[in-house]
């Protein structure tokens, strides 16, 4: 789970990029980066941290250009080193810039294909160079001194051809403008709008709508699976459709959790669908418990508010904001390392005691992961007097692993994985659990969009759409990427793939 922006305009980009990313902060708070192109020329700058902190007035000031795209970076691999920090550059063909969000199922055998068919160097974990590396090799393959847009999708349709997973992507060709370019089950977001100015149109690709609000631009529409969109420095606009076999299976976690409220995905209001998925709780509620005893519901905070507001609705029960955030501690699900989100959710979040004391309570969360944020937030109303705390999960029960980009790989990492609903609920210490019904769910999010009719649900049900994750693949990747494995990573020093004498870095 990443954010990405890509931008063809008329004056320099660097602010409108910058803005973007802000408000794809979310999506991503290990590392941040830009690239803009004048004339032949491309300026990098990229490092971890947040936005602001990775962007100075010294840094903006040499990103000039009215042609970039930016990447905030959430890993679901390799380390949190600076030198995966993303966009990735490589100088052949033309000079290509590429940032990625997602996660390629087959990063391994294409690195294995670049060093020995393609003879190119992958610098770093990251299949995000992976997949740089096989859209220049494949561009490269079209023998253009000066490539037009059919060469851009013939390239593309290769990526999609020997690329397996859920991928979203955008990159800047030197010189010749910006290309994006979704997977065939189009799991990963990706959207594109425009704005009018006295110069002429200007277009912006994003992972979420709301990157489009904040820069002024209107939505067109989201880009289709098996789609690359290319637009040249002169604000010509080009697509098609680069794969023959495609659906329409987007995550649903996006729904539930990534994505922002503000956002539109695939035709579907986030806002919404967490609306009809606090309905569909209370509900279910009803059903199990006509005569429940709830007092009063009471969100965690941010994602479940939407949700907790309408299941209160539902229920005819008082709805209370009775935890403080503290706004200046990132999402917990994202920190990169267990220790680091347990550390955190005290810091993050604060009891308000009169809203517990000696009451029956209802926390709403969008969901249950690993289970030790739930637990401590639990105990932190129990602490504060409450009689009885119940818990509700707006998603049903996370019990496999995510390969397509979010970071949830190690199975024996997950609480309700290998566990039932009562030891779930035992675990976290809550006196009644309650999950969403994974059919309501995409109910929830269908109900926006009624041509969607497959969802990437491979969390919940351990389904996945690109067919080609076995459980040999799974204890690969849970030996990878499991925390511990994190936690060591972190020690080691990865060369970055920058070179000085190919392009800018603005330190």
């Amino acid at each position: 789970m990443c954010g990405i922006v890509g931008i063809v305009a008329k004056t320099h980009v660097n602010q409108t990029i910058y803005d973007a990313l802000t408000v794809l902060q979310h999506r991503g708070q290990d590392a941040a980066g830009m690239v803009t192109c004048e004339g032949n020329r491309f300026f990098l700058r990229k490092d971890n941290g947040l936005v602001n902190e990775v962007f100075r007035t010294r840094h903006m000031k040499r990103l000039v250009g009215n042609v970039g795209i930016g990447h905030v970076r959430y890993p679901t691999a390799g380390s949190s080193s600076s030198a995966e920090a993303q966009p990735f550059y490589v100088n052949s063909p033309y000079g290509i810039a590429l940032a990625h969000n997602g996660n390629l199922t087959n990063a391994e055998e294409l690195a294995d294909q670049m060093f020995r068919a393609d003879l190119r160097h992958i610098n770093t974990t990251s299949d995000s160079e992976v997949l740089l590396n096989i859209f220049a090799h494949e561009l490269q393959r079209q023998g253009k001194l000066q490539p037009q847009a059919e060469d851009m999708f013939s390239a593309v349709r290769r990526v999609h051809e020997r690329c397996k997973g859920g991928y979203a992507a955008v990159a800047v060709i030197t010189g010749y403008g910006i290309l994006a370019f979704r997977d065939p089950n189009g799991i990963r977001p990706l959207t594109y709008g425009k704005r009018e100015t006295a110069q002429g149109t200007e277009y912006l690709v994003a992972s979420e709508s709301v990157a489009l609000d904040i820069a002024g631009f209107t939505r067109v529409r989201d880009i289709a699976p098996g789609e690359a969109i290319y637009i040249d420095m002169q604000g010509n606009v080009f697509t098609q459709q680069c794969s023959d076999n495609t659906q329409l299976a987007p995550c649903l976690f996006e729904f539930v959790y990534l994505a922002r409220p503000d956002s539109i995905i695939d035709d579907v209001s986030v806002h919404k669908s967490r609306m009809r998925m606090g309905k569909c709780l209370a509900e279910k509620i009803l059903r199990e418990r006509p005569e429940h005893d709830i007092d009063v519901v009471i969100p965690i905070p941010d994602t479940s508010r939407t949700s907790a507001m309408e299941m209160a609705l539902e229920l005819g029960v008082t709805y209370r904001e009775g935890f403080i955030k503290n706004r200046y501690i990132g999402r917990t699900f994202i920190m990169p390392g267990q220790t680091e989100r347990a550390r955190s959710v005290r810091r993050k979040l604060n009891p308000i005691g009169l809203e517990f004391k000696d009451k029956v309570v209802m926390l709403v969360d969008d969901s249950i992961v690993r289970g030790t944020t739930s637990g401590q937030i639990v105990q932190m109303a129990r602490d504060a007097g409450a009689r009885k705390v119940y818990f509700a999960s707006a998603a049903p029960a996370v019990k496999y692993p995510n390969v397509y980009g979010i970071d949830m790989p190690a199975a024996n990492e997950l609480i309700a994985h290998g566990r039932t609903d009562e030891e779930v609920c035992a675990e976290i210490g809550c006196d009644w659990l309650v999950y969403q019904d994974l059919e309501d769910l995409k109910g929830c999010v269908g109900d926006g969009n009624p041509d969607i009719k497959i969802y990437d649900t491979c969390v919940f049900d351990g389904q996945y759409v690109t067919g080609d994750v076995d459980e040999a693949y799974l204890d690969r990747l849970s030996m990878a990427r499991n925390d511990a494995a994190k936690t060591g990573s972190e020690s080691r020093v990865i060369a970055s793939n920058e070179s000085s004498n190919l392009c800018s870095k603005i330190d």
